[in-house]
């Protein structure tokens, strides 16, 4: 997965050498190749093209698969070149991104600050990654456990509910269900 900024020729390339599947966001800019002429990601995603099979992209013509969402109320479409042939769940797997975000933010300026060690060694910055990934696991569990065992007076106090309006009053079909339909 990988946001617009990634989302290159040479990019796409390198991960079909290693044979990984892709996801990658693709600015609206890019020329598209598509066998009969030339356009843009843009303009497909205006003229509402959800889906291009084996095209090329970019000058440097790295052959890819793209696909195409621009959801209501959403200012910009996701264009996304990927591994597989498109469509709108393989699409939609891009959101997948969301779940990744909240851990490099907290891996960089918000949290940990992974950028200002100055480590030139991938093999060392490798451990410390990995470090970190333990350190976040073991926060965030204990913070879950915590709220479960020792909840705060906002978290204890419970809305009360009227068993006659609550949906898990009886359960449908159980006796007391049947005895009022048929009285």
């Amino acid at each position: 997965m990988g946001d617009r900024f990634y989302g290159t020729a040479d990019l796409i390339g390198w991960c079909q050498e290693c044979a990984w599947d892709y996801r990658l966001r693709l600015k609206g800019n890019l020329v598209v190749f598509d066998g009969i002429g030339r356009t843009s990601t843009g303009k497909c995603a205006r003229d509402r093209v959800y889906y291009l099979e084996n095209v090329e992209l970019t000058g440097r013509r790295a052959r890819t698969h793209i696909g195409i969402i621009h959801d209501p109320g959403h200012a910009e479409p996701w264009i996304i070149a990927m591994s597989e042939k498109p469509g709108y769940l393989r699409t939609l797997e891009y959101a997948d991104r969301w779940g990744i975000e909240p851990m490099f933010s907290d891996f960089k300026s918000r949290g940990f600050g992974i950028e200002e060690t100055q480590l030139r060694y991938a093999d060392r910055l490798d451990r410390l990654i990995l470090v970190m990934s333990l350190a976040l696991y073991v926060a965030v569990s204990t913070g879950q456990w915590d709220a479960v065992h020792h909840p705060t007076p906002s978290e204890k106090k419970v809305l009360p509910i009227s068993p006659e309006k609550s949906p898990e009053a009886e359960p449908p079909g159980s006796p007391e269900d049947s005895a009022a339909s048929s009285s």
